[in-house]
């Protein structure tokens, strides 16, 4: 038996499975597969140089700590002495954690795509022992269904034909190698009339009905909901608003949205935002804030304000480290059982309300004896119920015969009381790495945040977090990390890493009126020019020069689930140009934008966040720089008024005693800006030309016009 053979085997004296070569990793995923009977590698050039040397194929699995399909695949089969044994035998076994190697993620996804049209996680692809990939298929089950094999028939038909027909292989693999590595060239410059065909194409796929676009399963994707809502403020659209309107409201009425604990799930598996897929992501949390905060803005719908509110506060609740970065993610499963953790059935509720707050309960969150939850595999009613709004509260209540207080009241108590039940259950496993680029995602929210809602402790918490990450994911060079979990950062920060800590670092920036933090951005952008540039064609790539353990170094566009390095940075660009005053900035970003005219050209909703961006190009940007004087309206009380509309086109800076050197250093414009008469005055600069400085807040907003937001 070899080395490989044994490593993870199960003794037969029922005692604890001996761990393999995961045992010694960071990621909670890999850790959840250290005990299984496959002998899995780490990605590294320890499995590929034992490939090379046994002459085997490689089986690479890629998933994550909360993914349930990744759960029930490890179940079936990578628990199984068989799959293990035919694995170890004639393979070396992978593991990687998308979310701390997303870059490997991403090459072998494109590759799937390539090869068998379809992506998502489990992740499974076959390589060489020199990395390029031949075959892929995301969760195989153990036995054959529906006419599909199952691993055990397609490990043994992949390893016959890498003993036999190894040509054909190779020729596959080489030809999707060569398309992995294929460049981008610079297009042309981007027209202006691009975000009006997006606008179209994204009209076109809004369903009226429930909220969203497209159909079943259906994404929330809250940066196409920022995109909608900064449209509606260039061309004056009313349309934008009311899809974003309509998709905000019913996914927060929707199981979708956690109705007890707050904090939304990741997708709905209908098209009624009803049946979530479980798991909860930081992303996800960052995204809806900033959409849910954005469109409290512009509406003035404390509702909106409400939803925002409540996410934040389970961020911190549940998701923030003590030392104050944030954790990834919950998993959808509790006991094997998906979503087992968020269900009720009837009598339960019924167990822990009196009879009012449980008729009122049970007819706002429509709760049933049979239950809306059917079981995923029988597709039967299970008597449990998706905790969710049937429509908003005023019309409920008029339904019940009561007045909105009364109901609203009715629904704290039956909350606070299940929420209280449900935190006795076994809870979710909660995935406590800390990852530096969506931990940047959530900064810029928080800031939002702090600003719109006027909360110190977001302000006060993005500040931890963002100081947390400047000090301690670091390397001994001073190079920023990705990941970092207990007491140890690790895996060189990748350019997602930079991008979103940039634009978390000058939302905070803005929030706290703190110039060090556009000076830290400002830092990390020389690091992600120097690392990740390219200087022939533009762009940033997804991994620095330094790496060199993939085999081909690719560029991030297409906005997913989480919007792309590139599309942030070209954001970050935009507004470092506008806050410091330094054109070599909007420079850069032109460059990087060339790259993206033929994908716009083809399907420009897929890019929502660039087209936030463009959007800021195209259209009236302004930056104001308040200088505090002595008499006068404060200077908070101004920042106050502009955080009180929705002027998603503007940066602010704050002049004070305290940061003048500081914010004279990094915008250099701002120097001779100055009190007027030691009252407080603020200057308005459109492009790179600055007006009259004026005074007071009725001056401010009637210089600035006076745009839509709360009054």
């Amino acid at each position: 038996m070899t080395e490989t053979e044994r490593s993870g085997q199960n003794n037969d004296q029922g005692q604890e499975p001996t761990p393999n070569r995961l045992i010694g990793e960071v990621s909670p995923y890999l850790l959840q597969h250290a005990r299984n009977p496959v002998g899995w590698y780490a990605w590294g050039e320890e499995a590929f140089a034992k490939a090379v040397m046994e002459d085997k194929p490689v089986f690479l699995s890629i998933g994550y700590a909360t993914c349930h399909w990744c759960h029930v695949m490890e179940r079936e089969s990578f628990e199984d002495q068989e799959v293990a044994g035919i694995l170890n035998a004639h393979f070396i076994p992978v593991k990687v954690d998308r979310e701390e190697r997303p870059d490997v993620d991403a090459l072998y996804m494109t590759a799937s795509q390539m090869l068998s049209g379809i992506g998502g996680w489990p992740l499974n692809v076959f390589l060489t022992p020199g990395k390029q990939p031949f075959f892929a298929m995301t969760y195989i089950p153990r036995e054959r269904r529906f006419g599909n094999p199952g691993i055990i028939e397609i490990l043994t038909e992949i390893g016959r034909l890498w003993s036999e027909e190894r040509s054909r292989i190779l020729s596959t693999a080489g030809t999707v190698t060569a398309q992995l590595s294929r460049e981008t060239g610079k297009g042309r410059r981007i027209p202006r009339t691009v975000p009006d065909t997006a606008f179209d194409e994204i009209l076109l796929r809004f369903d009226a009905r429930d909220g969203g676009f497209g159909t079943a399963p259906k994404f929330p994707l809250p940066h196409l909901l920022l995109f909608l809502l900064r449209y509606s403020q260039l061309k004056g659209e009313e349309r934008a608003i009311s899809m974003v309107d309509k998709t905000l409201r019913s996914m927060a009425r929707g199981g979708l949205y956690d109705q007890l604990g707050s904090g939304f799930h990741r997708y709905s598996t209908d098209s009624h935002w009803l049946v979530p897929h479980f798991e909860k992501m930081l992303y996800d949390q960052a995204l809806h804030i900033l959409a849910y905060t954005d469109a409290y803005q512009l509406t003035g719908n404390d509702w909106f304000g409400t939803i925002a509110r409540d996410c934040l506060e389970y961020v911190l609740r549940e998701m923030t480290a003590p030392e104050g970065g944030f954790f990834s993610a919950q998993d959808a499963d509790t006991k094997g059982e998906e979503g087992g953790y968020y269900l009720w059935t009837k009598k339960e509720i019924e167990d822990l309300l009196d009879r009012e707050t449980t008729a009122a309960a049970c007819a706002a969150w429509h709760v049933t004896t049979a239950g809306n939850y059917l079981d995923p595999v029988t597709g039967e009613r299970t008597g449990k119920n998706i905790l969710h709004l049937t429509r908003d509260i005023p019309d409920l209540a008029s339904g019940m015969g009561m007045s909105p207080g009364k109901l609203a009241s009715l629904l704290a108590t039956a909350q606070k009381t299940l929420l209280l039940a449900r935190q006795v259950r076994v809870p979710p496993l909660t995935d406590d790495k800390i990852l530096a680029d969506w931990n940047g995602l959530m900064i810029a929210a928080l800031a939002r945040g702090a600003r719109v809602l006027r909360e110190d402790r977001y302000k006060q918490a993005a500040v931890k977090a963002a100081g947390f990450i400047l000090s301690a994911m670091r390397d001994a060079d001073g190079q920023l990390m990705h990941r970092y979990r207990d007491g140890r950062a690790g895996i060189p920060a990748q350019a997602a890493d930079y991008s979103s800590l940039i634009f978390g670092l000058t939302e905070l920036s803005m929030a706290t009126f703190d110039p060090a933090w556009l000076a830290a951005s400002l830092e990390l952008q020389k690091s992600l020019d120097a690392e990740f540039w390219d200087p022939k064609n533009g762009g940033y790539f997804t991994t620095s020069g330094r790496e060199a353990d993939l085999i081909a170094r690719q560029k991030e566009f297409y906005d997913g689930a989480i919007p792309s390095s590139n599309s942030v940075a070209f954001t970050n660009l935009l507004r470092l140009t506008m806050l410091t005053g330094d054109t070599s900035f909007e420079g850069r970003a032109s460059e990087l934008s060339r790259l993206y005219a033929d994908h716009l050209a083809q399907s420009p909703a897929a890019y929502p966040f660039l087209l936030s961006g463009l959007c800021l190009l195209f259209g009236p940007s302004t930056k104001v720089v308040i200088a505090k004087g002595e008499r006068g309206d404060t200077a908070e009380e101004m920042a106050f008024a502009l955080n009180s509309k929705y002027l998603p086109f503007m940066v602010l800076l704050v002049k004070n005693s305290r940061n003048e050197s500081t914010l004279t250093e990094v915008a250099p414009f701002t120097k001779e800006m100055s009190a007027i008469d030691q009252e407080t005055a603020a200057y308005i600069c459109s492009r790179h030309t600055c007006s009259t400085p004026v005074k007071g807040v009725p001056g401010l907003l009637a210089s600035l016009g006076k745009g839509k937001g709360r009054e």
